[in-house]
């Protein structure tokens, strides 16, 4: 197997703990890193000594490099748009990080670019391959919940920040911070030709910035369920990232473990609409009631998205590049993923940019 070589641009949290941990990692059989980019010279050492690469401090002294098969763009959010642009009108491969750009049109541009330079254009939203969600995927589309009314997914918890993720002005706050991983998922309760309409909630309670850092965005289409996800820095409770409500059962689900317990519609009994006033013994008003044969089921999940979710995206990314494999995160599907939050900050222009 001929791996490919890679520069990665930001050696921070992402770049450096997320990207360059699985490449350094034994899981890694496809990617080298060449070459990493980052304007710290302490981040620069950390990243010489890990992998004996090539630094530099400039993303442009890359750009005469005939040498790199991808380009990880993990620069800070606001500049994601301009220097995957650049990478691919230079004819790189890229992995953008999160969030594909910061408004819509941005990712029109990516797209259209990378489509002129016969480029690849990949999009990190390695969440999709967690082995939570690939579980409560195949859990809801057998069918075993009937047909799904609610989804509800958490990405909560209680946090105080101050950093730059907090301005708006460098693409922060949690809806394009967090966001894009349950959102990615979100979508995918809808068609691709059937925007779903967007009701949107933003707040800022315990951050020191001007970005939010509560997002609450209710997603609807017809003959769909009503997705909803939740966002927040302030909740202390928050326990199930996902609650899935249906016709025959409910799921719930951490990021580690999955419960659901669901009725076989084929041992139910068969009733019929009583308009008279229900009486039990002795003609005493009732109730509806019927025994109720409950399936119960617990799963524990073993690996995380920043574990085997991480190996399976770069897996995909890597048959791509290889093997003209599909890619599973499709650049065109995120764009959506912006134009809902774009939607969102129209919706509460306190935290627009």
């Amino acid at each position: 197997m001929q791996k490919k070589r890679v520069a990665i641009i930001g050696f921070g949290r992402s770049g450096g703990d997320i990207h360059g941990a699985f490449f350094g990692s034994a899981r890694n059989e496809w990617f080298d890193v060449v070459a990493v980019v980052d304007e710290l010279e302490v981040r620069r050492n950390r990243a010489k000594e890990k992998f004996g690469c090539d630094v530099y401090a400039d993303y442009h002294e890359i750009l005469d490099r005939k040498d790199i098969d991808l380009v990880v763009n993990a620069s800070y959010s606001h500049h994601h748009y301009p220097i995957a642009l650049d990478l691919l009108k230079h004819g790189f491969n890229i992995v953008t990080e999160k969030p594909f750009s910061v408004h819509a049109e941005q990712c029109d541009d990516l797209i259209a670019a990378a489509k002129e330079s016969g480029a690849s254009l990949c999009v990190f939203q390695q969440s999709h391959f967690a082995p939570y969600y690939q579980e409560i995927s195949r859990i809801i589309n057998s069918g075993v919940l009937g047909r799904i009314a609610q989804v509800k997914i958490q990405f909560s918890g209680y946090s105080r920040r101050w950093d730059w993720q907090c301005s708006t002005a460098y693409g922060g706050g949690c809806l394009r911070n967090t966001g894009p991983h349950p959102m990615e998922q979100a979508i995918n309760f809808f068609d691709d030709d059937t925007p779903p309409t967007v009701v949107a909630y933003m707040d800022k309670l315990n951050s020191w910035g001007d970005a939010e850092d509560f997002a609450k965005i209710i997603l609807t289409a017809p003959g769909k369920p009503i997705v909803e996800v939740e966002i927040s820095g302030c909740n202390a409770y928050a326990e199930d990232y996902y609650v899935v409500q249906g016709e025959y059962g409910t799921l719930k689900a951490t990021l580690q473990s999955i419960d659901y317990k669901y009725l076989d519609p084929t041992t139910l009994p068969k009733h019929e609409l009583i308009m008279e006033s229900l009486q039990g013994e002795g003609g005493k008003p009732a109730y509806c009631g019927e025994k109720k044969e409950w399936n119960e089921v617990h799963m524990t999940m073993e690996g995380d998205a920043f574990g085997a979710a991480v190996m399976g995206y770069y897996s995909n990314v890597y048959d791509h590049l290889t093997n003209g494999t599909p890619l599973t995160i499709r650049p065109e599907k995120i764009r959506q993923v912006i134009a809902i939050m774009d939607e969102a900050h129209r919706q509460n222009p306190k935290f627009g940019d």
